[in-house]
């Protein structure tokens, strides 16, 4: 019986914490846009033209390459 008088405190704590999370989440609107995040992976992204991706072949040309030292 005495175990109530702690697991009543811990049980309104926790709850008191997550009821203040969810209002702290709705007031700086994170529920706000739910799909964006799930059609973002459906997409393309910009490329950038300064990097060039990275396949076999370029991979394989990176390994031919002698690495250049400062003495050369």
């Amino acid at each position: 019986m005495s175990i109530i008088y702690i697991l009543i405190p811990i049980a309104i704590l926790l709850t008191s914490i997550g009821i203040y999370l969810f209002f702290w989440a709705v007031k700086t609107e994170q529920f706000d846009d739910l799909e964006k995040q799930g059609m973002s992976i459906l997409f393309d992204e910009p490329i950038n033209d300064n990097t060039k991706p990275l396949t076999k072949d370029n991979d394989k040309d990176k390994r031919e390459q002698p690495e250049k030292t400062d003495s050369q």
